[in-house]
């Protein structure tokens, strides 16, 4: 599986985005997905992830309420909408496809070590 994420960009506090991340390979549909970000001088750090079918979803709790995941397989694509973004939001996000069709607990959703397959990041950039 490859991944290719986009979408990202720079906005104000408050402003919103919406990341995709396409995937090649027949199987994805098959792999529950995450986002991942890393900010400057931080170790990365789980956003949300979703289950191979979309009907289920884990977040991170600094963007519960704001973040939305969500998938189209047919697209072979996942988006990760960001609304009410603010400048701790500023990082490099990754999108990831788990070995796993979906994950036992939001722990376990939020285990780098569950994601074999990695993309490029996309800049996102939220000034105050």
């Amino acid at each position: 599986v490859q991944l290719q994420a986009s979408g990202g960009g720079l906005v104000q506090t408050g402003g919103s985005l919406r990341l995709s991340c396409a995937a090649s390979g027949r199987t994805f549909s098959s792999y529950a997905t995450g986002w991942f970000r890393q900010a400057p001088g931080k170790e990365r750090e789980f956003v949300a992830a979703i289950s191979w079918s979309g009907r289920s979803t884990y977040y991170a709790d600094s963007v519960k309420g704001r973040f939305t995941i969500s998938r189209d397989n047919a697209k072979n694509t996942v988006f990760l909408q960001m609304n009410s973004l603010n400048p701790e939001d500023t990082a490099v996000y990754y999108c990831a496809a788990s070995s796993r069709k979906y994950f036992e607990s939001p722990v376990r959703a939020g285990a780098p070590e569950d994601y074999p397959y990695w993309g490029q990041g996309t800049q996102v950039t939220v000034s105050s």
